[in-house]
């Protein structure tokens, strides 16, 4: 049994979770959670033993000073707690960590039940992973859940993945086994600019996130950031033609693909997220762009290849038999 000791009654609490590593492509899962843990000054209440789950050869502890002490950060994974007003009131459990290293079952189980201890009615996992996406259309955010009832209530999509998972995959059935109604948000981030940070990413999963739990989501300075970050691969995009032909051909089959998405549901949406921001905040100050501060480098590279562009297509047989000709 765990024991919580310091932490209130939540209102209404829904968990949010986001681990780097396979499931975060752009670190644009973690960096949402993060974002939230700062927006609300999140208070952190527990970490789990990072001994349990963690290869420190995999993902190894850091050294750092402080006041001239020498201490080391364990790599592990921490919960904390954010308290929402206004008018509706509604807690959120935050989950931000590494994706373990081993015992995903024993770790999924730490997880539920401090879930359980703290009456989460609802588990949401964030990730992201590497598409044929353009950069210059909105972000794919897609909501899936292994429960046919959530599926039909909140207008997601019934899981039929099958292949490798990752700790996403593994906390959403351990969920579903344990009866805690659970969710998976995944952002498709281009896959030849997959280098971190990815604001456009993080950007559109916190818009995704705000519509499925009904709460306003201080969005701070990620919009102008999503713009620079846009603004930059666009430049450097435009200096390589074979990129930007490549980008080209994505735009046209997204379009295509996603025409129907023009009406209905989709525009509703968006005008319904407008009018809820209408009357709040104004926009953030100007800020550092993306591209004032990061590396060129960091951007048109496909991580798991080191290649800096896209892959040509294929040549055509005929051509290649003329030419042997």
């Amino acid at each position: 049994m765990i024991e919580l000791e310091g932490v209130p009654e939540l209102i209404d609490p829904v968990m949010v979770a986001a681990f780097e590593g396979w499931n975060d492509a752009g670190d644009a899962a973690s960096t949402a959670v993060a974002h939230l843990d700062r927006e609300w000054k999140g208070e952190v209440f527990a970490a789990l033993d990072a001994e349990d789950y963690y290869d420190f050869q995999v993902n190894r502890p850091t050294v750092f000073l402080e006041n001239g002490v020498r201490k080391i950060t364990w790599p592990t994974t921490r919960l904390s707690v954010v308290r929402i007003g206004g008018d509706k009131p509604r807690d959120l459990v935050l989950v931000r960590g590494i994706e373990p290293s081993m015992r995903w079952r024993s770790f999924c189980n730490e997880l539920l039940g401090f879930a359980h201890e703290l009456g989460v009615e609802m588990v949401v996992i964030l990730g992201a992973l590497l598409g044929d996406t353009p950069h210059t259309r909105p972000v794919p955010v897609s909501g899936v859940t292994s429960d046919p009832e959530l599926a039909r209530t909140m207008n997601l999509e019934e899981t039929r993945y099958e292949g490798p998972t990752g700790i996403v995959g593994i906390l959403q059935e351990a969920c579903t086994h344990a009866g805690v109604p659970a969710v998976s948000l995944w952002a498709a981030v281009p896959h030849y600019v997959s280098q971190p940070p990815n604001p456009k990413a993080t950007l559109a999963l916190l818009n995704r996130l705000e519509d499925l739990i009904d709460l306003r989501i201080p969005l701070g300075e990620l919009p102008e950031d999503a713009r620079a970050w846009q603004l930059g691969v666009d430049q450097l995009a435009a200096e390589d033609s074979e990129v930007a032909e490549y980008v080209q051909t994505l735009e046209e089959a997204r379009d295509t693909a996603e025409l129907p998405e023009a009406s209905g549901e989709a525009i509703a949406r968006e005008f319904e997220r407008y009018l809820r921001r209408r009357d709040g905040q104004p926009g953030p100050a100007g800020g550092p762009h993306a591209t004032e501060t990061g590396d060129s480098s960091t951007y048109l590279r496909d991580s798991s290849g080191g290649r800096t562009r896209p892959p040509k297509p294929p040549r055509d047989e005929r051509q290649d038999d003329s030419d042997e000709e």
